[in-house]
């Protein structure tokens, strides 16, 4: 009698188990799907703006990037993956001027730390989201960032914001109170100076 009750008690579990399975697969027959079928909707596909792709220079409307060649994101590289090379070049007014030659970027080996990013003081810097970068060889990995030509000239400075009149007499007064602070400095040191001299007046002359 105990075998035949256990026997029914173990069918039903199985039953029970088959049942809950097939409610979780009739379930799925009925979820949205999740899959991209990639690259057929390329055209739609949506990347995080966050995702790290690869690193770029950012560029301005006149084709100009900000980087200095200060090469604090090649120290700051955990894998070496940012080679810089700079050049001098002299200005208009007869000034040198240290610029960026070639940014070279290995993207086989980098870590998509954010190191480079972050420190980068000038923030030339940006992580784009486009992950297609599937190549042949590991040579095609390492890209030149600088790509674009150099227009021709240096930017326009930026125009000094026009001081107020309080801020120009506040730099008057710190200029004349400078100024007074000098003037008294050098009657000091001509009083003191001529005290000496005094002194040096008075002083009996050794006999021999």
């Amino acid at each position: 009698m105990g075998n035949i009750k256990e026997y029914f008690t173990s069918v039903g579990q199985g039953i029970k188990s088959l049942l809950s399975g097939m409610a979780v697969t009739g379930k799925e027959f009925v979820t949205p799907k999740i899959t991209e079928q990639y690259p057929e909707n390329r055209a739609t596909l949506d990347i995080s703006d966050r995702f790290r792709a690869e690193l770029t220079l950012k560029y301005d409307e006149e084709g100009r990037h900000r980087c200095i060649g200060c090469g604090i994101c090649q120290m700051n590289c955990p894998n070496g993956t940012i080679q810089l090379t700079t050049k001098m070049v002299e200005l208009p007014d007869g000034k040198k001027k240290r610029k960026l030659d070639k940014y070279m970027y290995d993207l086989g080996s980098c870590t998509f730390c954010m190191l480079c990013v972050t420190t980068c003081p000038q923030g030339a810097l940006e992580f784009s989201n486009d992950f297609e970068q599937a190549v042949f060889t590991r040579d095609a990995l390492v890209k030149q960032l600088n790509y674009r030509p150099e227009p021709e000239g240096e930017p326009a400075p930026a125009p000094k914001p026009a001081m107020s009149p309080e801020e120009l007499a506040r730099i008057k007064a710190e200029a004349l109170k400078k100024a007074e602070a000098i003037k008294a400095a050098k009657a000091a040191a001509a009083a003191k100076a001529a005290e000496a001299g005094e002194k040096k007046d008075e002083t009996p002359a050794e006999t021999k």
